[in-house]
């Protein structure tokens, strides 16, 4: 492709690129980049969340350009504080290793493992003695960690910051300086560190790297942010039903996103929703577990939901002797949801918009009224939306 091409294609689905004349500048040097992604393993599982920015390293890599996949093994013992209302807790090298390898078995799942370049940053950081760090710290200002949003917000809140979580942008800046990075890729709650790099390669003499900032995935709630703790993610690992599930319940206002973001693709806009979902969910399931496992997702989704033979179907179980004392409609709808799907719901919500709509079915009967009492079976099954149903055992 012509550099103007690359850089269609590049700057898709981008939050900020600074600058796009740069990067169509270095596009045109005619030799494969350095594209720096770095990750910090502080959790042995991602989600698709922290496939964002693989995605965008794999659309560089599909292009010619070189991978350069740095591992932090040295500042996740520090924690980025990006993003963060309190200081992460520290991790030891043992933990942050043994994160690293099912985090990059993951990661391969996107990338070509053999064209990409592997760096752990603590294979200079433990080199550096005291004075070369003082030396380093000596071309960044205070005022400049100051101009931080998440740093200023917890000095105004009264909550302390530690030194050490100061280090890390410039930490991360030297990452760049080392492995002569001419794009790094991040999301927009790393643009700060980004930028630190930039400056660090000027003053190094080196040519400073293009940032390419990428949006934060909403999760599944379509609100906040993919994340585990806010229970709206669909992890890499998941079983392929599972994640085709999770998928299927994504709003129709997000799926273009999702298919940028995720895909690399644009979404139809001409196209049924339903089978727009469908694809994407199968899509991304092969991606991960196969095209005989995606296709295999689809037609059990299809038996489960489209087909309405649930009891014939394979449905995630649950068993019996872990359901809530006192049982009622509302606590064993928030029960399904949360044990079987990860999905948190309130009570509200739940009222709303699945009991006493109809929704919620127990062996193909309406269960409308949150505050009846209710007793479950071996074998029962209970229908929670037209996405989600579970067998109890």
């Amino acid at each position: 492709m012509t550099p103007e091409e690359q850089l269609q294609i590049l700057t898709a689905g981008t939050a900020k690129v600074l600058s796009e004349k740069e990067l169509l500048e270095k596009l045109r040097l005619g030799r494969p980049l350095r594209i720096k992604f770095g990750v910090d393993p502080t959790a042995p599982d991602i989600h698709f969340g922290h496939t964002v920015p693989l995605e965008k390293l794999r659309q560089f890599q599909l292009l010619g350009h070189q991978a350069v996949l740095l591992i932090g093994d040295f500042t996740a013992t520090i924690g980025d504080p990006s993003g963060r209302s309190v200081t992460r807790p520290p991790l030891t090298r043992d933990e942050v290793l043994a994160n690293a390898e099912t985090y990059t078995d993951q990661a391969f799942k996107i990338l070509d493992k053999d064209k990409t370049e592997i760096v752990y940053n603590g294979d200079w950081f433990r080199k550096l003695a005291y004075e070369d760090i003082l030396r380093l710290n000596s071309r960044v200002t205070l005022q400049q960690m100051l101009q931080r949003e998440d740093f200023r917000n917890r000095i105004e809140a009264g909550q302390e910051i530690r030194l050490h979580e100061l280090q890390y942008p410039v930490m991360q800046g030297w990452d760049s300086v080392e492995i002569r990075a001419d794009v790094e890729i991040g999301g927009t709650d790393q643009l700060f560190n980004m930028l630190v790099g930039r400056d660090l390669q000027k003053e190094e003499g080196q040519a400073q790297q293009v940032v390419v900032a990428l949006p934060l995935l909403e999760g599944l709630d379509g609100v906040k942010k993919m994340s585990k703790s806010y229970g709206n993610y669909v992890g890499v690992n998941d079983a392929p039903n599972d994640m085709f599930g999770k998928l299927m319940s994504v709003s129709d206002i997000l799926m273009a996103r999702y298919y940028q973001l995720l895909l690399g693709e644009t979404l139809d806009p001409a196209g049924h929703p339903m089978e727009a979902k469908k694809a994407l969910a199968e899509k991304l399931t092969s991606r991960y577990h196969g095209a005989e496992a995606g296709s295999a997702a689809r037609e059990d989704w299809d038996t489960r939901f489209s087909k309405k033979d649930l009891a014939a179907a394979e449905l995630p179980e649950l068993p019996l002797a872990d359901l809530p004392a006192d049982l009622n409609v509302l606590s064993l709808t928030a029960y399904g949801f949360k044990a079987a799907f990860a999905l948190e719901k309130s009570n509200g919500e739940l009222r709303k918009q699945f009991i006493t709509t109809g929704s919620v079915q127990l062996n193909g009967e309406k269960l409308t009224d949150p505050n009846a009492a209710v007793s479950i079976a071996a074998g029962d099954v209970l229908k929670l939306s037209k996405k989600h149903a579970v067998r109890f055992i």
